[in-house]
């Protein structure tokens, strides 16, 4: 979004996703996203899937 000069309220209005879940995604605080919001997203800001996710795995919790 930065580099494309776009804002979060703007994205919002303008993909019809809710501020908060925009906000979510623009920060990194979503702890989950629906396919339908992603494809919203990607297809606005004319990204694929891969540019905006990044898989890292969990810190495995030692064994008590």
């Amino acid at each position: 979004m930065d580099q494309q000069g776009k804002s979060i309220r703007g994205v919002a209005r303008e993909t019809g996703l809710a501020i908060n879940t925009v906000s979510g995604l623009y920060h990194d605080t979503s702890k989950r996203v629906d396919m339908e919001t992603l494809d919203r997203f990607c297809k606005h800001l004319k990204v694929s899937t891969g540019e905006l996710l990044e898989y890292i795995e969990d810190k495995e919790t030692p064994p008590e």
